[in-house]
């Protein structure tokens, strides 16, 4: 019951971090100034330059927002061109790696055997950790990008001083999430990850060996049982007390020359 709560919580948190990164795909003010805006008169005159993946913007204090589009795809400014690139590959990973960790939860009755449903999971989690560090690599570009500018000792004529805008936090917040679920759900795999050695221990007579798992140790196979005592492998009685059960069960003959004496 705990496993399955948990993968839950982790497939509701990665699915929100998810629609988080997906939303700032669409929304505006990814970098934004502000240009103007000082009293001394009746009419205060402000100015916002904004953009995002898509255009470049400017509004005015009347409300009026002229825009223009990004060009074609080939020609579009590189560093727009790999924050889009990256997105566009951590949201593929992301989507395989929802639907992968939904066929590998416990609480549904689909993708197989237990064992099956873990390794599906397991891949989702993989899947789900290399789209959020996709993700992360573009915010940190644009990040880059537009904090050259900001910092530079001088900038040319023209060039503007951006801040950043609110869809680069919520992406950032978006792929923490995406970290937290995965991590929840490499918590109730970690069978999967980590599989138990197995464990043999050595006494007298002969050897006892835990119950067999998925990894070997370098000590198995190097402790054989005695075939003098014989062995103890778990339950029923072994070899050397059913010869004992027998002797003492059984009448022993003596011989005329051993009465005798």
């Amino acid at each position: 019951m705990r496993k399955r709560l948990i993968q839950v919580l982790g497939f509701l948190i990665s699915s929100v971090g998810w629609l988080f990164v997906l939303c700032t795909m669409a929304m505006d003010f990814w970098r934004i100034v502000q240009i103007g805006g000082q009293g001394g008169s009746f009419i205060i005159r402000v100015a916002w330059y904004w953009s995002n993946l898509w255009k470049d913007c400017f509004t005015d204090s009347t409300a009026v927002t002229n825009c223009r589009d990004f060009p074609v795809l080939w020609s579009v400014t590189p560093f727009v061109q790999g924050v889009r690139g990256l997105l566009m590959c951590g949201l593929t990973l992301g989507f395989f790696g929802v639907i992968l960790c939904f066929v590998g939860m416990e609480c549904t009755y689909i993708g197989g055997a237990d064992k099956t449903k873990d390794t599906l999971l397991f891949t989702g989690t993989v899947f789900h950790i290399a789209g959020s560090v996709s993700d992360v690599s573009a915010y940190c570009l644009y990040i880059n990008r537009v904090a050259r500018t900001t910092f530079a000792a001088s900038v040319g004529p023209g060039v503007l001083r951006y801040d950043l805008g609110p869809p680069i936090f919520l992406g950032l917040v978006g792929c923490f999430l995406i970290l937290l679920g995965a991590v929840f759900y490499a918590a109730t795999v970690y069978r999967v990850i980590c599989p138990e050695s197995q464990v043999v221990y050595a006494y007298g007579g002969g050897t006892y060996m835990a119950p067999r798992s998925g990894g070997r140790t370098l000590f198995t196979g190097y402790y054989k049982p005695s075939r003098q005592y014989g062995s103890y492998t778990g339950s029923g009685p072994s070899r050397s007390s059913k010869i004992s059960n027998l002797s003492q069960t059984t009448p022993m003959k003596i011989s005329e020359r051993d009465a005798f004496v």
